[in-house]
């Protein structure tokens, strides 16, 4: 890509700001047991913000041209954090957090990229229908947690299936196949910055520190009080 299309870069930013705040606020909860409601009200909608960081990588993915190289980049990531993750929280440990998710879907990009827009709407709308079905169907395995299948008492700190949120990063890729191939902004003016541009290059090693970082401060907080 010639010229960076800036709306990919300022909401992929405005994913990460939200991403940054939500994972302080849930840190208070965690650490602290400040009172959150994550289950509904504002911070279940809060969250739900994951979307927008979704659907924007499933754009940026058919700009790529190291799809299989940046995949295994984020899943040695991922596992690394599994690990980490297991010897801090135990049985909450990350097992399919949002770079696992990001990791598959891309390889799976390497099949989806060779269906057309009415296939893969098809394919969305599947996923949306059977999503519920997923979600009441539990199993003895924690094998298909990738899909969405949880076993009893199953809890992880992140969690982020396919069924559903495949279904967004493939309208990602509708919206890359629709218009963004052409290499240029939807809109007619910009808000181009390189500060956001340079955020947006590094969000990959933004998200691997913010968290141990804001979940260090916390742990000083209550020591020091």
């Amino acid at each position: 890509m010639k010229e960076r299309i800036w709306e990919i870069d300022f909401i992929r930013v405005l994913a990460i700001a939200l991403m940054i705040v939500g994972h302080f606020v849930f840190n208070l909860n965690f650490v602290l047991g400040v009172e959150v409601n994550f289950a509904s009200g504002f911070w279940y909608w809060y969250f739900k913000a994951w979307v927008l960081f979704i659907f924007i990588s499933g754009i940026s993915t058919g700009f790529s041209r190291r799809v299989v190289q940046n995949a295994i980049k984020l899943l040695v990531v991922a596992v690394g954090i599994s690990i980490v993750t297991y010897f801090a929280v135990g049985e909450q440990y990350i097992r399919f957090g949002i770079l696992h998710f990001l990791a598959v879907s891309m390889l799976l990009y390497l099949v989806l990229r060779r269906l057309n827009v009415w296939l893969l709407g098809f394919l969305a709308v599947g996923i949306a229908l059977l999503t519920p079905i997923i979600r009441q169907t539990t199993v003895s395995t924690g094998l298909l947690l990738p899909l969405g299948f949880t076993y009893p008492g199953f809890t992880s700190l992140d969690y982020f299936p396919l069924f559903p949120h495949l279904l967004y990063y493939i309208l990602g890729i509708i919206a890359y196949k629709l218009y963004y191939y052409k290499g240029r902004s939807l809109f007619k003016f910009s808000l181009q910055s390189r500060i956001i541009e340079k955020i947006s290059r590094n969000s990959l090693v933004i998200y691997v520190l913010h968290q141990p970082v804001l979940f260090g401060l916390i742990l000083l907080y209550k020591y020091l009080s």
